[in-house]
């Protein structure tokens, strides 16, 4: 009963399983592209937008969009707001599952 009670504390936005596994990805690098989350995370490009959308939303996750070649290109990072909510996603969980 303790557990549900603490991670009722965890951010539910990234708590999510695939938008956790977006910002870990983000938190190890410095920059991913959309194509290249699209190839980690294993969803569809729709799926993915709706997840990045939300983050962004959030300002979890800074947004940029250009054209490289006549091709829409779009870049995704942590935010300082982002990095700091997903450190403390990660010590919460720490504490919930003892390690």
């Amino acid at each position: 009963m303790n557990a549900v009670r603490t991670t009722m504390n965890l951010d539910i936005l990234i708590h999510e399983s695939n938008r956790l596994k977006i910002m870990s990805v983000l938190a190890e690098c410095d920059m991913a592209d959309f194509g290249f989350l699209l190839s980690v995370a294993f969803l569809t490009r729709g799926n993915l937008s709706s997840h990045m959308s939300k983050l962004v939303q959030a300002g979890y996750i800074d947004e940029k969009k250009d054209f490289v070649d006549r091709k829409p290109h779009t870049e995704y990072r942590l935010t300082p707001k982002g990095r700091d909510a997903y450190v403390k996603y990660r010590k919460q969980w720490r504490g919930i599952t003892g390690g």
